[in-house]
C-alpha cells in the first residue's frame, strides 16, 4: 500500500468536514459537531490559524486526516505538539495509515524540537488505546481534563455564577 501524507488545503475543508462528522458519530458525540464547512476553513486556513491540518491518502484514496497545533509545557520550556483528531476511515483501518500520521506527526514534534507530543483518546476506546499504548505512548492518569464551553464559558468570562455543579 502506498501512504502520502500531505498538508491539508482550503480545499480540503469539505473533506475534512465530512471527516470530523465520521469522527463525531464513532465518539457518540455528533450532537456537539457544531463546525461548518465555512467554520473549517476560516480556522484551518484563514488568517487567524493556530491548528493546521494533514490528509492522508492510501493508493491515492483519501483515508483520513489529522488535525494539531503547538502547545507549550513551562516544565520543559519547550513548545509541544498536541493532535487534537486524527481519523481514519473505517475501510482504510488496518492500512497504516493511523500509524504513518502519528510517525508523521512525531518527525513534525522532533523537527520543531517540542518537549512531547500528546493527545486524547476517550477511555472507552480501547481499540485506540491498544494502538498507542503498542507504539510506546503512555496514558496520564494523574491528570484529569477540565473544560470549560458554550454558555457556561460566557457567563464565567463575563463575571456571572454558573448554573452547572
Amino acid at each position: 500500500m502506498n501512504i502520502r501524507i500531505t498538508a491539508a488545503r482550503p480545499q480540503d475543508s469539505a473533506d475534512i468536514h465530512r471527516f470530523i462528522t465520521e469522527l463525531a458519530i464513532y465518539e457518540r458525540a455528533e450532537r456537539e459537531m457544531v463546525a461548518s464547512v465555512a467554520d473549517i476553513e476560516a480556522s484551518l486556513f484563514g488568517p487567524k490559524a493556530k491548528a493546521q491540518a494533514l490528509m492522508c491518502h492510501v493508493d491515492g484514496v483519501q483515508a483520513g486526516f489529522a488535525v494539531y497545533f503547538f502547545s507549550y509545557s513551562t516544565w520543559l520550556g519547550k513548545n509541544g505538539l498536541y493532535l487534537e483528531d486524527l481519523y481514519i476511515t473505517p475501510e482504510m483501518r488496518g492500512a497504516g495509515a493511523g500509524k504513518a500520521l502519528l510517525k508523521y506527526l512525531a518527525q513534525l514534534a522532533c523537527e520543531h524540537d517540542c518537549g512531547r507530543f500528546e493527545w486524547s483518546v476517550l477511555d472507552w476506546n480501547q481499540p485506540a488505546i491498544d494502538f498507542y499504548q503498542s507504539i510506546g505512548a503512555k496514558p496520564q492518569a494523574e491528570w484529569i481534563r477540565y473544560r470549560l464551553a458554550g454558555d457556561d464559558l460566557r457567563r464565567f468570562a463575563h463575571g456571572e455564577e454558573t448554573t452547572t455543579a
